[in-house]
């Protein structure tokens, strides 16, 4: 049984196309597979407390102080999270060229030393195997080949943060030249159901791992 962890990152409420993208992901999954469980995670509506001199400690040293604890707290919810799921779905606008700051204070709080990433001889290892993410990557311009492929911080900076932790085996959907007009719109958005009708049916089929869609 699939068990979803659904991750929505948009400050533009119910108007965002990565939000509503992610639902339509999350529906398509239950309609291939009725029994998995779906667990969502609205970081744009109820955001993530940024770290700070106070609680910093929490992800990364010893929890002593009450505001460490909590935050330490938080993060072993996160983590618990995402360590529970089998495939996981990101919604992921790209703002000022990377992500939101939302989606990087969540990750401020899963990438944790000795617990989802660890050190060794060979360097950092990823301790999340086995997950398959789906990511949906909502973009005014056209970032996926052009001259402005150079300045994408988003979807290199997520693969990097993703592998980090063990996550490597990702679908990278796009919605692009959102900006561009109704006709491009819904262009884009159409282009991006069809790549997340492609990544549904692979997890549908328990199929290797996803194809590289770096090139959309």
């Amino acid at each position: 049984m699939d068990r979803i962890l659904a991750i929505n990152s948009s400050t533009s409420g119910e108007g965002s196309v990565s939000r509503a993208l992610v639902e339509d992901t999350v529906q398509s999954l239950l309609a291939a597979n009725p029994d998995a469980v779906v667990t969502r995670r609205d970081l744009g509506g109820d955001p993530i407390p940024h770290l700070t001199p106070k609680t910093v400690a929490g992800i990364r040293a010893v929890a002593a102080t009450e505001d460490e604890l909590v935050t330490k707290s938080l993060s072993d919810d996160l983590i618990a999270e995402l360590q529970h799921a089998t495939v996981l779905v990101i919604g992921a606008p790209m703002y000022n060229f990377s992500i939101p700051s939302s989606l990087r204070t969540w990750f401020d709080h899963v990438l944790r030393p000795r617990v989802t990433f660890a050190y060794g001889e060979s360097g950092p290892e990823g301790l999340l195997k086995g997950i398959r993410d789906i990511v949906i990557q909502s973009r005014g311009g056209l970032y996926t080949e052009g001259p402005a492929k150079v300045i994408d911080f988003q979807e290199p900076y997520l693969k990097q943060l993703l592998g980090f932790i063990g996550i490597t085996d990702v679908a990278f959907v796009h919605a692009e030249k959102i900006g561009f007009g109704p006709e491009a719109r819904e262009a884009g958005i159409a282009h991006a159901r069809s790549q997340i009708a492609a990544a549904v049916a692979q997890i549908a089929a328990g199929g290797a791992t996803f194809p590289n869609q770096a090139e959309g």
